[in-house]
């Protein structure tokens, strides 16, 4: 075979490969994180009331909130299983067992006895399920944009990696759809056994997602990691001894975009509902809203971040979350659900910024033979102070201050904590296997002949 005919052939099975790609990775975040945050939008409105009832409002949001940092805490040790069996046996093995882990807690969770029932038990086993999903989610997300990008066009690595990202926005479109639709059904019976319904479709969700990642094969990166020998034989090991500086740096930048998630994704639900006479379904109809468009804008500033430098892009991000903001906080004072509606789109759209350049800069920041490991690491650690406690933060801020702008400083020293980390992060994707045209082509040569 002329290498001509072999060099046609094989870029028509990279393209054929990157759709798979970018449709497995994209599915499987998509499913994750709908269990994710229905858990989220259940420790608002639902978890307080049924596995909390016995303490006052305030600190049952707290407890029901630490259920879900419970999560964030198990994230780093998602983070180091799957990263040492991603850079092991490969990114498509380690994201089927994550997503076997997430959707069988989720669907389990919708089976729990509430504490009426068998009293400290309940959250117990809450908890307990809570830490399984965490451990599936802080494997999950490093791996699925590492699959969609490693496939995908090496000049659109920024777009390429955005895709799973806007997953998230279409998980959280997908819970928050199921939640309103759910309280918009069952009525005054949501608070018995209507919230049971979006957790056990998790189950249904599982089976499509799991088949649909079957079927994608190994990146070309990892095969060329594989066949150079360059396997690492302890991975988390090796990218902790090797690149500290990196993980730290990571998990700085990681702070000005997951800070401002948990604050408008999760705690304003729970706080407008319980301070305003705004009602639940609204709250969470505008988080279904901004879920929405979550889905589109992401991508768009992945493929932005490719045309002006991720880098820049993120730095732009985070400057604009510092400017909009105390904003943002005015404007939820007002009390006026139109008002807070206009707020927090304006937000998503700083936030998506972020979002959008943020998996190419974290990926890129690893060579390949460590990048699972290095990526999951650097922004799960991260996620713990990040996301895990952010929600209990702004509760325990405006309890002790009394003042929502609290959580504007708290936002804005985040952003400040991030653009550190982002100014001295470095590319060091070229640190890797020689990454040539032949070696590519070999790569995929390898797959039809398999």
């Amino acid at each position: 075979m002329s290498y001509e005919t072999l060099q046609d052939n094989s870029g028509k099975l990279q393209k054929e490969m990157s759709r798979k790609a970018l449709l497995g990775s994209t599915v499987g975040t998509i499913i994750e994180w709908y269990d994710f945050f229905l858990y989220a939008t259940a420790s608002a409105l639902i978890f307080p009331k049924l596995f909390f009832p016995t303490t006052d409002p305030y600190m049952a949001t707290i407890l029901s909130f630490a259920t879900l940092a419970t999560g964030f805490l198990a994230r780093p040790l998602g983070a180091a299983i799957f990263g040492h069996f991603g850079d092991r046996i490969g990114r498509k093995n380690a994201l089927v067992i994550t997503l076997w882990i997430i959707g069988i807690s989720s669907t389990l969770i919708g089976l729990l006895p509430t504490y009426n029932t068998v009293a400290i038990w309940a959250p117990i086993m809450l908890i307990t399920l809570r830490i399984l999903q965490g451990i599936g989610v802080g494997g999950e997300w490093a791996g699925a944009i590492l699959l969609s990008m490693e496939w995908g066009n090496r000049k659109k690595k920024g777009f390429s990696a955005s895709i799973p990202n806007a997953g998230v926005g279409a998980g959280m479109l997908l819970s928050s759809g199921a939640v309103g639709l759910c309280i918009s059904l069952t009525g005054d019976s949501f608070y018995v056994w209507g919230w049971r319904i979006p957790f056990l479709i998790s189950f249904i969700l599982l089976i499509a997602g799991v088949i649909i990642r079957k079927r994608i094969t190994e990146t070309p990166s990892f095969q060329r990691v594989t066949e150079g020998n360059q396997v690492a034989k302890t991975p988390i090991l090796e990218v902790l001894k090797h690149y500290p500086k990196q993980i730290l740096f990571v998990g700085m930048a990681k702070f000005s975009e997951h800070i401002p998630n948990s604050v408008f994704s999760i705690f304003m639900i729970s706080y407008v509902t319980g301070s305003f006479s705004i009602s639940p379904s609204y709250m969470v109809n505008l988080n279904t809203f901004t879920s929405f468009l979550m889905c589109f804008t992401i991508p768009f500033f992945g493929y932005l971040s490719d045309k002006v430098g991720i880098k820049r892009l993120y730095m732009t991000g985070i400057i604009a979350n510092l400017i909009w903001v105390f904003p943002y906080i005015a404007f939820i004072n007002t009390k006026a659900p139109i008002i807070i509606a206009i707020a927090t789109i304006i937000f998503v759209f700083t936030h998506n910024v972020q979002a959008g350049a943020q998996p190419a800069l974290v990926a890129q920041a690893f060579p390949a033979r460590l990048r699972y490991s290095g990526a999951a690491l650097g922004t799960q650690v991260a996620s713990v102070f990040a996301g895990g406690i952010a929600p209990m933060v702004c509760a325990y801020l405006i309890h002790s201050t009394g003042t929502l702008y609290s959580i504007g400083v708290y936002v804005a020293v985040a952003a400040i904590i991030g653009s550190i980390g982002t100014a001295f992060l470095k590319n060091l994707s070229s640190n890797s296997v020689t990454n040539t045209k032949e070696d590519h082509l070999g790569s995929l040569n390898t797959n039809v002949n398999s």
